[in-house]
């Protein structure tokens, strides 16, 4: 009897939720600058964050870390975010935001020690390769607009307005890990300075650790066939 396309389907995503993380949130690059600039906008950035946890926390089961945590977190941020914008309080708009910087680092350390914990390299372990990528600059764009919060002016741009917006300070994540360093965005203040450079240090390493294990763990692989 053959497999109805529905369930084909659903067994593919039950084995690469990675896939589905990293396709959410390379979706979001694409979407974020037509959604920045309006209130409603801004409203669909925050439901597409909610989506992103939803995902987030189905691909930490599948680490060897517990979910505990990032349910510890998750929740609080979604709460805090919702009462944001209900109650128009700026304040619980930050710690949301802190909130989810946290949960994108745990969901980062867990994908990573999902990638870590055998030797031999699965194609989900592939797609988490580009998630892991992906939450760590989710992860400083969220710890650079707390930042920014906290200490108004942090960063600079070609516009003198205090306050960058989600997308630059997102293109200023993508630049800081990748190493390409193209971003007109600037730190000013000491501690936007201290966060960058921390981004600087996570981009490096993760390809000098992580990257260059998958991609010597696949050429291992190759060798022994």
């Amino acid at each position: 009897m053959p497999i109805p396309p529905t369930l084909r389907w659903l067994a593919i995503a039950r084995r690469h939720p990675s896939a589905w993380l990293l396709a959410v949130q390379l979706l979001g690059v694409l979407v974020y600058p037509a959604m920045d600039d309006t209130a409603a906008g801004r409203a669909a950035v925050g439901t597409f964050g909610i989506a992103v946890l939803g995902l987030a926390l189905w691909v930490v089961q599948r680490s060897p870390l517990g979910t505990w945590l990032a349910l510890l977190l998750a929740i609080p941020s979604v709460v805090f975010s919702i009462a944001a914008v209900l109650l128009g309080k700026t304040g619980l708009g930050i710690t949301a935001q802190l909130l989810e910087s946290l949960l994108y680092f745990y969901t980062a350390g867990a994908l990573i020690a999902y990638m870590l914990q055998d030797h031999k390299v699965t194609r989900d372990e592939l797609f988490a390769a580009g998630a892991t990528f992906t939450l760590l600059a989710w992860a400083f764009a969220f710890a650079f607009s707390v930042c920014q919060q906290w200490y108004p002016g942090s960063f600079l741009a070609t516009n003198q307005t205090p306050f960058r917006t989600w997308m630059e300070l997102l293109y200023l994540s993508f630049s800081l890990l990748s190493g390409v360093g193209l971003s007109d965005v600037v730190p000013v203040h000491p501690q936007a300075r201290a966060l960058v450079m921390l981004a600087q240090f996570c981009g490096v390493m993760y390809v000098a650790l992580v990257v260059s294990r998958l991609v010597g763990l696949t050429m291992l692989e190759h060798r022994q066939k």
